[in-house]
């Protein structure tokens, strides 16, 4: 069938992923590896009562929007417009707090994954459950407000994270993929639900505080890949598409959060693969073959779409300080009359990167635009500092610009490499990897183990949900064996690895940078 006849008789899967700087949907046929269409809407977290969120008219509004811009791809490359879909399935970050009332109402401005002010709960719950329990997990925003009686608790009859509410307003299920909920709650491996001895530790712990209802009477039911979660109802494709074109009626796949898609769009969802997925956060995943020595606060403990245990390092910062250097030197790049485009920009300062000196020649980068758990900072500020004699050139500054990206997410690796975690390669994906053999390299020494980009990597998120979406209209049982014999058998990867020389280098970096953290306390304390 031509992509035309696909698009007029409906055999389409569409994924949608809410990420924290876009909005994207990508279109896929009967051939998961040809994008047919694609659109976006752009958008930003606010600071709400200190608080960083997200309005949720702006989820709606960039949902409409989203879906609006991928009708006119799909018309303007094919001719025709989206009516049917066959499946569907929505992303989101994830982690934060999201808790409604029995009429549906939003209790409090939506808490997204990037606040740091859950410490006591969970403290508290990580200390109960013998398991650690990350400050932008659920289940520690929930904590946290049992704890500061607050008034909207006895009001609490849902909560659930944001690719679970877009699901549940799509659908009307209150259900959640297994990846996503482990970030709500510690998931039980052999059960793939939320682990039973846990919820009665909470339930007791928390016996006579405001909250009404029972803890699994207000989490979302967990499914795992592949299970059916409903059908795109007559009113949730009018929320995607108020013309009235979509249809309802598409089967839904569990929604699930941005790690677990990440690990699809990658081909990380077997034992000793991994991924890194970079962009305003950054984060690791590590399919483990065996569970943890003893807890790590550097290291969550999550699952894949189909339930299997994942080592997790999350950073809050990731990419962004870099590109707003990037923009720094696109608007010099306007003044002096250039007319190169930011992609471009992109590509010269990155190669430039390259002839840096191998430890970045004493120049130091942080990218704190927020608050960052696994050092240990409450909040954030950006910094690049130099002693007097280091070699302050654009290819250092560039170079160290890159480091500063990867290296909190290097000590969380060095905790797994003592746990003696095999990993055969790590995959990455965002946009740091489009210009080839840069980022790549670059991170290959960071974290000492070989890095691999694959063709399809710059599609991201929104293609891994599209693979989900379409894995769950098939016939398939395993979704590794669907990856890797349907998807990934013709794509095309490029691996990189460091030299010995080049990991030295790193780690020298690494060492000024670990004792210049003390720095970055004080300006966070000091400058507002």
């Amino acid at each position: 069938m031509s992509a035309k006849e696909l698009i007029v008789s409906g055999q389409l899967s569409l994924g949608i992923e809410l990420g924290s700087t876009r909005i994207k949907a990508i279109l896929i046929g009967t051939d998961p590896n040809q994008v047919l269409a694609s659109g976006s809407f752009e958008w930003e977290n606010q600071l709400v009562e200190g608080l960083w969120s997200y309005p949720l008219d702006q989820v709606w509004k960039g949902l409409e929007k989203t879906f609006a811009d991928l009708q006119q791809d799909c018309e303007r490359q094919h001719g025709v417009r989206i009516s049917r879909l066959n499946s569907l399935g929505v992303s989101a970050m994830m982690h934060g707090y999201l808790a409604f009332d029995s009429s549906d109402e939003l209790l409090v401005p939506f808490r997204t994954w990037r606040n740091t002010n859950t410490q006591r709960g969970a403290d508290q719950l990580s200390e109960l459950f013998g398991v650690n329990i990350p400050l932008r997990w659920s289940i520690a925003h929930l904590q946290q407000v049992i704890l500061e009686r607050a008034q909207h608790v006895a009001s609490i009859d849902f909560i659930t994270t944001l690719a679970g509410y877009v699901h549940y307003k799509l659908s009307g299920e209150k259900v959640l993929g297994v990846g996503d909920a482990s970030g709500m709650f510690p998931i039980d491996p052999a059960t793939k639900t939320y682990d039973q001895k846990l919820v009665s530790k909470f339930q007791e712990l928390n016996l006579g505080s405001d909250l009404k209802k029972e803890l699994l009477d207000i989490l979302p039911r967990v499914l795992v890949t592949g299970q059916s979660a409903g059908q795109l109802t007559e009113e949730g494709a009018k929320l995607l598409d108020p013309t009235g074109e979509l249809q309802a009626g598409a089967a839904m796949c569990p929604p699930e959060g941005d790690a677990g898609t990440g690990m699809v769009a990658t081909n990380a969802v077997a034992p000793r693969t991994g991924n890194i997925s970079a962009g305003t956060s950054i984060f690791a995943m590590v399919v483990m073959e065996r569970p943890l020595t003893e807890i790590h606060h550097e290291l969550d403990i999550v699952t894949t779409p189909s339930g299997d245990p994942v080592a997790m390092v999350h950073c809050n910062n990731g990419a962004s300080e870099l590109a707003a250097w990037v923009s720094v030197f696109n608007e010099f790049a306007k003044l002096s009359g250039s007319n190169v485009s930011t992609d471009e920009v992109y590509e010269l300062l990155f190669k430039e990167a390259l002839n840096g000196e191998l430890d970045a020649g004493g120049l130091l980068a942080y990218n704190y635009l927020a608050g960052e758990p696994i050092t240990g900072l409450s909040s954030g500020r950006p910094m690049t500092i130099r002693t007097p004699d280091s070699d302050f050139s654009l290819a250092n500054l560039m170079r160290s610009q890159i480091f500063g990206v990867f290296a909190t997410l290097s000590m969380g690796m060095e905790v797994l490499k003592k746990e003696n975690v095999e990993i055969s390669v790590m995959s990455a994906h965002g946009g740091i990897f489009r210009t080839a053999g840069v980022a790549q390299k670059l991170l290959a020494a960071a974290i000492d183990a070989p890095v691999s980009v694959s063709s399809s990597a710059s599609e991201g998120g929104a293609w891994g949900m599209a693979l989900l979406a379409a894995f769950a209209a098939t016939t398939n049982s395993d979704l590794g064996s669907y990856l890797n014999n349907e998807v990934f058998s013709s794509v095309k990867t490029e691996t990189s690895t460091a030299t010995k020389e080049e990991i030295a280098g790193y780690q020298n970096f690494l060492a000024r940078y670990t004792t210049g953290l003390a720095a970055v306390k004080s300006a966070a304390g000091q400058v507002n």
